[in-house]
């Protein structure tokens, strides 16, 4: 299942970076792919952890960038 999330006020081009390898290492995440012009994240995800997944990435953005906020398309 692909996922789409928009990082509003992502400024960081690193730090887009380091977002797409860590939900990348996540659990039941084939593939992530940050794209930081338009501040979006797409996520291949096996359905059976779509519902939780969100919550993971999330935590993940909060703590590299806390003033992100993370809302999914």
């Amino acid at each position: 299942m692909k996922k789409t999330y928009i990082l509003e006020d992502l400024d960081c081009a690193h730090c887009a970076a380091e977002i797409e390898k860590a939900v990348g290492r996540l659990e039941g995440v084939s593939s992530s792919r940050m794209t930081f012009l338009t501040q979006k994240l797409v996520v291949e995800v096996e359905d059976a952890r779509a519902d939780s997944i969100t919550k993971e990435i999330k935590k993940i953005v909060k703590k590299l960038e806390p003033d992100v906020e993370v809302t999914e398309k």
